[in-house]
C-alpha cells in the first residue's frame, strides 16, 4: 500500500516496508536495521535474513556516503529508454549500507569520480512518484 508512488515505473503495489514512501514525501531516505544483530537493509525490509528476527528500526540515510562505482547508461531498459543517459552508482554509507540508485543527472560527467561523497536525496518524479537520488555532498 503506497508502493506504487515509487520510482518511474512501479513493479509492486504493496510491500511491508511501505513507510519508506512516507519517509520519502517527508524528505528522508531510510533502511531498515535489524535490533538483533544490527545488519542494515537497503531496500528497506521488515525481516532479517540472517537471524530472521522481525525486529528491526528505521535508520536515516541522509549523512554523507562514499561513491564505490559507478556507470552511465546509454540504453535504458524497457520504461526508461526516454531517461537515458543517466549514471547508476553504488554508494556505501557510513553505517555499512550499500544503496544503489541514480546520480543526480545535473552533475556533470567530468564531475564524477570513485571516492567523491555524496549523499542521498528523495527526487520527486511526474505524476506524483517518488524516488531518491545521489547528489554531490
Amino acid at each position: 500500500m503506497g508502493f506504487e508512488k515509487f520510482g518511474a515505473v512501479s513493479f509492486t503495489a504493496e510491500t511491508k516496508a511501505a513507510e519508506f514512501i512516507d519517509f520519502l514525501e517527508k524528505g528522508k531516505v531510510e533502511a531498515t536495521r535489524c535490533k538483533k544483530c544490527g545488519r542494515v537493509y537497503f531496500p528497506p525490509r521488515v525481516q532479517c535474513a540472517d537471524d530472521l528476527s522481525s525486529d528491526i528500526e528505521w535508520v536515516d540515510l541522509s549523512g554523507p556516503a562514499r561513491l564505490l562505482t559507478f556507470t552511465t547508461v546509454h540504453y535504458g531498459p524497457t520504461g526508461f529508454e526516454n531517461d537515458a543517459p543517466y549514471t547508476l552508482a553504488v554508494v556505501e554509507f557510513s553505517n555499512g549500507a550499500r544503496v544503489f540508485g541514480r546520480l543526480d543527472k545535473s552533475l556533470p560527467a567530468a564531475d564524477i569520480n570513485v571516492g567523491m561523497t555524496v549523499r542521498a536525496e528523495p527526487l520527486k518524479l511526474a505524476g506524483d512518484k517518488i524516488s531518491y537520488h545521489f547528489v554531490k555532498a
